[in-house]
């Protein structure tokens, strides 16, 4: 392990290396309030997240659904004083969760199997912990445990979480196994668990819950680095299984537990300081994968090289782009930006390629990596793209691993929010489509077919049954009373149909150019010129009578309101300005949608949307008008671009546990704060143009896969200089707004000169 990582660094450019970007990561960003991270060790699209968790709340109280259990989508709350134990799956800054799984909990004393509560940990097997005492880095987590005075490590490798822990001197020391954990998690119900005690050291089994995701099955493989004396498990059956469990005393040292409620123990003497060490291994096939999996990445038991490993990883990932900033505050922003993009999708197949399908049915991943965790609503915007400049060969694999989703799918669908080998079918539109057209129309296709891809997306337009796709095709706009959230999904279905579109173009597939190019003009029919906004229409033909623009509930949208909403036609920013009044005109209606005060009610009707994440009535806490500050490039005000991109990035990104100004999603809120601290944003996903605004870096350099590197430099750059007096490609005088995939694909240099006044 330590020649495979001196051989590493010894491959990077020196300069690159030297700088160490890993240094900068501050996992604990995101992890109070709504940015939904969670702090524990991981590798880049690693299958393994490795994190505390700091609660476990019901999903339902009195049998209504708890409103608390939102904040704990990733597990873990920054202001949380206690600790219930550590586990190995976690989403990036999602909304929902279904995960959680295989709790890890070290304990002394008397053996308890209840969680206790977060005000009297005592009563369990939770533990008190100090911010003071924990550590938070990339592949790399510290805590001490205050109930038992025992310090909890924890590194990764892709497919195996490897803890550390070490104990006082006790005869009553305790690893408790919970596999019940995470069920507070949207609804999650365990469907049925199995342990399996192979021996004195190891263990196998599985989880299969019901919950977000209806059908997910978990394999594990945990082996300890040191024999336990006793073992045994507390198990709730039903009447069904109590005669059988009448047989054994299967309560102690009975080698198989089976149940939906099952927390096993292993007892061990322990001296002062003695570590004990666990490696678990996951697996989306067998046992036998999870055991394969454990004995390929990590045969040995130096914790810290796994760690350095790691690191090592991540340094190679982010080293992808060099920044020079003003400030460190700005080199911790951008560089843990950066790490939460490379967060997921992630790995979803074991080291021989086997993983689970949407059929539930195991295939084989031959050339290609299979990733899972698509919450493409989210992501399509700028994660996807972010991807094909940066990581162009991952992203190639994350369109096959959609089509092989597609190829599984009774529905012949593209995926929609896909974990697991389950379809989620969470938000709205066929975001697949968008990531697939972004792909290859930047000439990212590597290991697929581009004309099989285009009929995958065709098809999946044309699902009738989905989400109100018949109305739409029917009439050219989803209506109201029919199908909720009918704006929303006319406009982005539009989008979406307007990438198949330039797909086929690009393919010479005049036939599907024709209609998907036509239904691309679709948002035309919601639009209310008598208002000025789009506004949900019935199916008589009519807009609904009861109309409020600032509501973000009832209105036809979703996640946001109609003055976000009604932006959204990436496809024609300049057909939808000229609707809208005109470029003077639109100009007014941007400045009011980021200068207007918001009543309280807003905030009081939603749970997601926050004070934090919202300037104005722009909400930058949520998607839908992520690309709002750019649209200034299409009116006579390019410059108000500018402003408005630097004023949003100090107010919605800060180095501090309560950073982020809404959940991450996966990497979006990062992937644009990556892009616009470049000086540059893709508007459009399915295009090949990014929007110019205002670079943030003083210069970066991104090194790209082609060998290739492309270079941004801030000449006067400040916190004051935040206008653009020109820009230069090339060493050349540029006067476009925008640059091309190819501009920076090719190699080059963008100079952008600064100035403290805008330049009308």
């Amino acid at each position: 392990m330590r020649r495979f990582s001196l051989a590493l660094l010894f491959s990077w450019p020196a300069l690159l290396f030297a700088q160490n970007p890993v240094k900068y990561v501050k996992p604990i960003i995101g992890t109070e309030k709504m940015g939904h991270t969670y702090p524990g060790a991981t590798v880049p699209f690693g299958m393994v997240q490795l994190s505390p968790e700091t609660d476990t709340l019901p999903y339902e109280m009195n049998g209504k659904y708890n409103p608390d259990v939102y904040k704990y989508c990733a597990g873990y709350q920054y202001t949380d004083k206690t600790i219930v134990g550590f586990s190995h799956t976690h989403f990036s800054g999602t909304g929902h969760s279904d995960l959680g799984d295989f709790l890890i909990m070290p304990t002394v004393g008397p053996l308890q199997l209840n969680p206790g509560t977060a005000d009297k940990p005592e009563s369990g097997y939770r533990s008190r912990f100090s911010h003071e005492n924990e550590t938070v880095e990339a592949a790399y987590y510290k805590v001490k445990l205050d109930e038992g005075n025992i310090l909890a490590e924890l590194t990764a490798s892709n497919r195996v979480g490897f803890h550390q822990y070490t104990f006082p001197q006790s005869d009553q020391a305790h690893i408790i196994l919970d596999l019940m954990a995470g069920i507070y998690n949207y609804g999650n119900k365990n469907v049925w668990t199995f342990v399996r005690v192979e021996n004195d050291s190891l263990i196998t089994g599985y989880r299969q819950t019901s919950g977000w995701a209806r059908t997910r099955t978990v394999y594990f493989a945990m082996t300890f680095s040191k024999p336990f004396k006793k073992y045994g498990h507390q198990n709730n059956v039903n009447d069904v299984y109590k005669g059988f469990y009448r047989k054994f005393d299967q309560t102690t040292n009975f080698p198989e537990m089976a149940g939906r409620q099952i927390r096993a123990w292993f007892d061990f003497n322990t001296q002062p300081g003695e570590k004990i060490k666990i490696k678990f291994a996951l697996s989306p096939v067998s046992t036998e994968g999870a055991l394969l999996n454990l004995r390929t990445e990590i045969p040995g038991w130096d914790f810290d090289a796994v760690k350095q490993q790691g690191q090592e990883l991540w340094n190679k990932e982010l080293s992808k782009v060099s920044i020079k900033t003003a400030a460190e505050d700005d080199m911790i922003n951008f560089y843990t930006a950066l790490y939460h993009t490379y967060l997921s999708p992630t790995t979803y197949m074991d080291v021989d390629g086997g993983y689970r399908g949407l059929d539930q049915l195991n295939h084989k991943a031959e050339g290609f990596t299979n990733y899972t965790t698509f919450s493409l609503w989210d992501t399509y915007r700028a994660l996807h793209p972010l991807f094909n400049i940066l990581q162009p060969q991952r992203n190639a694999d994350m369109v096959r691993s959609m089509l092989e989703h597609y190829n599984q799918s009774v529905h012949k669908m593209l995926p929609v929010w896909s974990h697991y080998a389950n379809e989620n079918w969470c938000m709205i539109g066929y975001h697949s489509v968008s990531v697939i057209a972004d792909a290859i129309m930047k000439g990212n296709i590597k290991g697929y077919d581009a004309n099989k891809a285009l009929e995958a997306c065709a098809n999946t337009a044309r699902y009738k049954k989905y989400d109100g796709l018949e109305y739409y095709m029917q009439l050219g706009y989803v209506p109201e009373d029919k199908n909720s959230s009918s704006v929303s999904k006319t406009l982005e279905y539009a989008y979406d149909d307007w990438c198949i579109a330039q797909v086929a173009k690009k393919l010479g597939r005049t036939d599907l150019y024709d209609e998907f190019i036509k239904r691309s003009l679709n948002y035309r029919n919601v639009f209310d010129a008598s208002t000025g906004f789009m506004r949900p229409k019935m199916s008589d033909g009519k807009f609904r009578k009861e109309f409020d623009v600032l509501s973000t509930h009832g209105q036809g949208y979703i996640e946001g309101n109609a003055w976000n909403y009604s932006l959204y036609v990436p496809q024609y920013p300049a057909e939808m300005i000229e609707m809208m009044g005109g470029k003077k005109q639109f100009t007014g209606h941007l400045d009011s949608l980021f200068t207007m005060h918001l009543p309280d009610e807003f905030f009081a009707e939603t749970e997601d949307i926050t004070r934090e994440g919202i300037i104005g009535n722009y909400v930058h806490g949520n998607e839908p008008a992520h690309h709002a500050a750019y649209l200034y490039n299409w009116t006579d005000a390019p410059w108000k671009t500018q402003e408005r991109v630097r004023m949003i990035l100090p107010k919605m990104y800060k180095p501090s546990s309560d950073g982020l100004g809404g959940n991450d999603d996966c990497g979006q809120m990062s992937a644009w704060y990556i892009f616009s601290s470049l000086g540059f944003y893709p508007v459009c996903p399915g295009s090949v143009e990014y929007a110019l605004g205002s670079p943030s870096v003083q210069s970066a350099i991104l090194q790209l896969e082609n060998g290739k590197t492309f270079q941004v430099e801030a000449v006067n750059q400040s916190a004051a200089n935040v206008y653009v007096r020109k820009v230069e490609l090339n060493g050349q005088p540029f006067n476009k707004r925008f640059i091309t995939h190819d501009d920076i694909m090719n190699g080059g240099k963008i100079v952008f000169y600064m100035d403290r006044k805008p330049k009308k």
